[in-house]
């Protein structure tokens, strides 16, 4: 049984809207393992897949209840992995399932007890509980992060637990915040979380659970961290509170940190990389290609609002541009390398306070899934939005800023789209027609 005394009300808006690493070579090419897919980008490089959505709407494929709870599903060797947190009057469960990918047909599931606080507990309906963090499958085993702290690692095929750790209870802390989705790294899995003292990030030996290294002494936010190759070798980022903070992954010694506070507590958007340019929501930084170091490129400004792209939603190169969501929804074309501003629309989503836009790149078009559980096929180019088809894919259940939203991110993944809520799971093709 987990108890902790967060602060719940603080991060209970911060959890619905969560919702770099190698492509591990068990894996199929179209598998979606882990948070933002195979390598953490945003890309789906799947062919074979529709060009236009049918008049009427996708073909569904299976749909299965599920619980509250952000986080993505993952799909990996026929299964369909995600987890979910399950009220019974007066106590809660967080749960780990696996669906067959076929069918939806439940494979296991895997359940805990936890304490969530009373007035939490009658707020359930509004989506403020459940896991936020996407687990990640790697080698025959799953990991995942609950909302309290509760990190597991499960045998993929039978849900057996194979090693298990309460961080609250191993790293007392004033506030953990287990938003993050866990990345893996060789044979370390790496958590985010904020612990104190010196455990911002925890590095776990991913076959024993036993602690490697930690490391920083900063504010965790919702930002999942990535890997890159730059400088001569592997770097970890992470962007907490306080900054961006490049690690060796290896050790977690800090290669480099750049101040940078936003102007929330809370961040989702995850770091981006594109060749030499290293994007943390609207700050562009230069990496040295030389040793692991880099550089402010744009804006000038030290100014927190100049400094953010959206709080929500992560940004997607492609070529010398980037495309993201702004705070409030607009969907806007930047020159990546000055961080000036091709173009803006209004079309993608309703413009106001809680919009998200998750992009996911495929082809020569980028689908597009909205808070309002709208997935969009469009291209993105310098010279503008060109939208190709929309789809109501699920109806939001999350309430936020008096409306019901859709925060959790898809899974793609063999010429399928899976989304959730949390009410169910849903699975539908986007298979070309034969």
């Amino acid at each position: 049984m987990t108890t902790v005394s967060f602060r719940f009300r603080r991060m209970a808006w911060a959890r619905v809207l969560i919702v770099g690493l190698l492509c591990p070579s068990a894996l199929r090419a179209d598998d979606w393992p882990q948070w933002r897919g195979a390598n953490r980008d945003g890309v789906w490089s799947e062919g074979g897949i529709l060009e236009a959505f049918p008049a009427g709407g996708l073909e569904g494929r299976w749909s299965v209840p599920v619980g509250v709870g952000v986080s993505s599903p993952v799909v990996v060797q026929g299964g369909v992995y995600v987890t979910d947190a399950e009220l019974v009057r007066s106590k809660a469960r967080e749960r780990v399932h696996c669906f067959e990918e076929a069918t939806g047909k439940p494979r296991w599931s895997y359940a805990y007890d936890v304490n969530y606080p009373d007035w939490a507990l009658e707020s359930f309906d509004k989506g403020f509980l459940g896991p936020v963090a996407t687990p990640i499958v790697r080698d025959g085993k799953v990991y995942a992060l609950g909302f309290l702290g509760h990190l597991c690692c499960l045998d993929a095929a039978k849900g057996d637990v194979l090693w298990r750790k309460d961080l609250p209870k191993a790293y007392p802390a004033k506030e953990l915040h287990c938003h993050a989705s866990p990345l893996i790294e060789g044979d370390l899995l790496i958590v985010f979380v904020g612990a104190k003292p010196a455990a911002t990030l925890i590095a776990f030996d991913r076959n024993t659970g036993q602690e490697v290294w930690k490391a920083l002494d900063e504010s965790a936010t919702s930002s999942s961290p990535i890997m890159i190759t730059a400088g001569g070798g592997r770097q970890l980022i992470v962007w907490t509170q306080e900054s961006v903070t490049s690690l060796d992954p290896a050790t977690g010694k800090t290669h480099w940190r750049q101040r940078l506070l936003t102007s929330a507590d809370y961040v989702v958007s995850t770091p981006v990389c594109h060749k030499d340019l290293l994007l943390l929501g609207g700050l562009m930084m230069k990496l040295d290609p030389d040793k692991p170091a880099a550089s402010v490129l744009w804006p000038a400004t030290r100014a927190a609002s100049r400094r953010i792209l959206s709080h929500t939603s992560t940004a997607l190169f492609r070529g010398d541009h980037l495309y993201s969501a702004k705070s409030f929804g607009e969907l806007v074309c930047i020159e990546a390398s000055t961080g000036k501003q091709v173009w803006e629309t209004d079309k993608v989503t309703e413009v106001r306070n809680g919009a998200s836009i998750h992009l996911t790149a495929n082809g020569h078009c980028v689908f597009l899934y909205n808070e309002r559980g709208e997935l969009i096929r469009a291209q993105l180019t310098p010279e503008g939005y060109q939208e190709l088809g929309r789809v109501a894919l699920l109806e939001p259940t999350y309430a936020f800023g008096g409306r019901k939203v859709a925060w959790a991110p898809p899974a793609y993944a063999n010429r399928r789209v899976f989304v959730r809520s949390d009410k169910e799971l849903i699975c539908a093709s986007l298979a070309a027609q034969p």
